[in-house]
Order: C-alpha cells, then structure tokens, then sequence
C-alpha cells in the first residue's frame, strides 16, 4: 500500500494535468489565447482536486506571464517549457526541499504532536517514533497526555509494546502537566534522546483546548511542533492547520490517511496557507505506512513524470539482494525458470505490486490503462493458490494457461533483456508503449 501512495493521493490531479499537457505539447507553438486555455483547465483541475481557491488563483497568478513571455515563444519545444514552469511553481508552494527534523538541541529532545481528535495522531506517534529509531538511530519515549479520550493513553502503551518502544507508564488521573515534568525526568533515567508527545485533541478548535496546548508547550520547550491532518477532510484541514499556526507555534505537518483520497488538495495548499513545510505523509495503520514528504517529487508525480529515485531507495529496501542475485546470473545464462518467475512477482509484492512499481514511472495514467487492457493479473499465483496445480489449488485450467503464458512472454522478454535487446517485443502482445516508458 505505503507504494502505492502517490498515485491515490494525487490520481485525479495527475490525470487531468496529463491530458492538459497532452495538448500542449503537441503545438508547434503557443498563442496567448492557447496558454490561457491551458491555464484555465490547470485552475479547474486544482479546484476539483480540493485546493483551496486563493492557492489556486496565486498558482495560476504566478505560471501566467511565466507561461506567455520570451522564453515560451523563442523555445523549440513550448509544451515542455510550459510543464518546466508548472513544475517549478508546484514545487515552490508544496515546499522547496524535504523538511528535516530538528534534533539541535540537548537530548531528551521534546517532540510534540498536536491535532483534532480522530486526525489519528496517536497512531502517528508510533509511527513516527519508529522512523527516528530506525532512521534516525535514536532512543524514543512515547508519551501520551490525552488523560479525555477513553483508552487513550492505553492505546499509545499497547502500540509501544507492538513495536518495542518504550512508552512513559500510566498514572491514573495525573494533569497533562505534571504528565510531561514526569516524561522529562524519566526520559533522563532510561537514557531516551527524543520523547514524543501525544497531546490530546478535541472535535473541533477551542479556548480550552489551545490553552492547555500552549502550557504544554511552555513546559517542555519542544524542538517541534507537528500537527497532524486528515487529508481526508481536504479544505477543512487547511482551515484546521491556519488556526492552529494563529495559537501555536507549528514548525511542521504530518499529512495522515493520504492513501484515501484521490485528489491530494490539502497537500497541495497547506504549505503555502501556513508557511510551515509538510514533513511525512501516513497511510494505512501499520507502523511503518509513513513516508518523507518529498515536494520536488511529489510534483514529479503530480505531472505524471514519475518519479524514479523514489523508485531506486524503494527497490533497495524491499528486494531480497541475494534472490536477485541468482536471477541475474540465470539471465546472463540465458535461462528464466517457473521459480524465478515465481520469485520475481514475489519481490513485485513487497514492492506493492506492478501498479505500485508503474506509478513511480513517468506517463502513469497511459501505463495503467494499457495494464488494464493487457489484463495483466498478479493474483494468479498468491497463497493456497501455489500449493498445487489446477484441481489442488482450487483454480482452473484456464487459469493455469493463462498463467503459463505470462511466464512465457516473461521469460522471452527477460532473455532478450539479457542480451540487451527490446526489439521485436511487441510481437510477443505486450504493449509496446509500456516498453519504451521502461527503456
């Protein structure tokens, strides 16, 4: 799923962008009336994607005498100089570069979570103190001060226990205060360098609420203070971030459920309403469903140019080197059997699979349509299904055909990768215009 992510976050966006440009780059050359056409389909795309109206108008305010000066009508190709610009502006509001975290300061190093309730900031703290642990090689005390929410502080304790981090033990009815001197001086005891802070939320913004945040921040001096957004909520949740920076001093967001919308608005608006950078995006409850907010590839993505470094740390991460290994000295052999097809879709799982691996590659609308049309099927060998054959396995023998002839056209298409030839491929029914994205 965590691979999966861009393509659902921002498939709406990405897809209408793809048809503006389509047309663009297929002019010889751009009138101002032809660039004002563009720009009014871009601003429409934006406001259906859920981006709020002034970024959207300020977007379009600051690509317009961009897209019609010297530099588009003097260019060879005014298409491309076109998505040049929108890239550039893109990047500019989502963020200039990855935010990283601040750790400039004398440990333990307070962390603070802040949000509404049901923003899913507890299962972002887990989530969060899992990346400094394994990132960052740092000791982590989770505490929990939402002494209101039923189960609250429980929930953070059995999450900690799942993943082995360590969580400040529960006192019944302590202050949240008195929760953090407490949090402080364990953290000393036990030798933690970060502790995070679940603060508790409520349905909506209050005096109470942004009082009792406020002390809390007071008391143990944070290095940050993160809100925590449901992308879902889309407009609301860029209203939420721009009240919260009125009373509090954010210094980032962590964008949650970003697996669950299609249209990706409050990305897109948040950096530039609150002036604060987004630093992760969750998705999904596993603790490791969390990713770096990448602006300059997030944009990337957004405009269907893929996104191939991301592609590169995923694929060193998850892929079985060793498994690898041997594959690749079965092609210089010129040999691909049933196992190493076998391995091969099972390293694409770990990856999310071939609509995860194609959403990372520029033109990803086109390729999951043709993919579509190709009726490329991952779920023919997964679980019981490979224990046995046909009859045993409970499939078909349509099924078993079908399956057989993918690892053919798999198999020749890798022999010929061996021998550094992609010609001829087409002829075998894959499609040809997925082969020259990958080339």
């Amino acid at each position: 799923m965590p691979f999966l992510l861009c393509e659902i976050m921002f498939e709406n966006l990405t897809n209408k962008f793809e048809e503006i440009f389509s047309s663009l780059k297929k002019a010889p050359s751009l009138s101002e009336k032809d660039v004002d056409e563009g720009l009014r389909g871009i601003r429409q795309a934006l406001l259906e994607a859920d981006v709020a109206l002034p970024v959207a108008k300020k977007l379009i305010e600051n690509i317009r005498p961009k897209a019609i000066g010297q530099e588009i009508v003097r260019s060879t190709s005014p298409g491309q100089m076109i998505v040049k610009i929108v890239y550039d502006e893109l990047v500019s509001f989502l963020g200039d570069k990855e935010s990283q975290l601040n750790f400039n300061n004398i440990p333990p190093i307070s962390i603070m979570l802040v949000g509404l309730q049901g923003s899913g900031k507890t299962t972002t703290t887990a989530k969060l103190a899992k990346h400094i642990e394994v990132n960052n090689k740092k000791k982590i005390l989770m505490v929990s001060l939402d002494i209101y929410r039923p189960a609250a502080q429980e929930q953070l304790k059995i999450l900690g226990e799942q993943n082995s981090i360590i969580t400040l033990p529960i006192i019944e009815g302590q202050l949240p205060i008195d929760i953090c001197k407490r949090a402080l001086n364990a953290a000393k005891l036990n030798g933690a360098d970060v502790i995070l802070y679940d603060t508790a939320g409520r349905t909506q913004i209050d005096l109470q609420m942004m009082n009792e945040i406020k002390q809390i921040q007071s008391t143990i001096n944070p290095t940050e203070v993160l809100l925590v957004a449901d992308s879902l909520t889309g407009q609301v949740a860029t209203d939420v971030a721009s009240q919260f920076k009125k009373t509090v001093d954010i210094s980032g967001i962590i964008l949650t459920r970003a697996d669950g919308d299609g249209r990706g608005g409050a990305a897109v608006s948040m950096k530039y309403v609150t002036e604060v950078p987004i630093k992760f995006l969750g998705i999904g409850e596993k603790v490791d469903n969390f990713e770096i907010f990448h602006p300059e590839r997030i944009a990337n993505r957004i405009l269907g140019m893929g996104d191939i470094v991301s592609l590169v740390e995923k694929a060193s991460k998850d892929i079985d080197q060793e498994t690898l290994k041997k594959t690749e000295e079965n092609l210089k052999k010129g040999k691909f059997s049933m196992q190493d097809y076998l391995e091969q879709l099972k390293q694409m799982k770990k990856m999310g699979g071939i609509e995860g691996v194609m959403s990372f590659l520029p033109g990803v609308s086109k390729i999951k349509s043709q993919m579509d049309k190709a009726g490329v099927d991952e779920k023919i060998i997964n679980g019981s299904r490979r224990k046995r054959i046909a009859n045993g396995s409970g499939t078909d023998v349509a099924t078993i055909n079908k399956l057989l002839k993918q690892f053919r056209l798999m198999s020749d298409m890798m022999k010929k990768m061996s021998k550094g030839d992609l010609k001829g491929m087409s002829d075998k029914g894959i499609p040809p215009e997925l082969f020259n994205q990958l080339k």
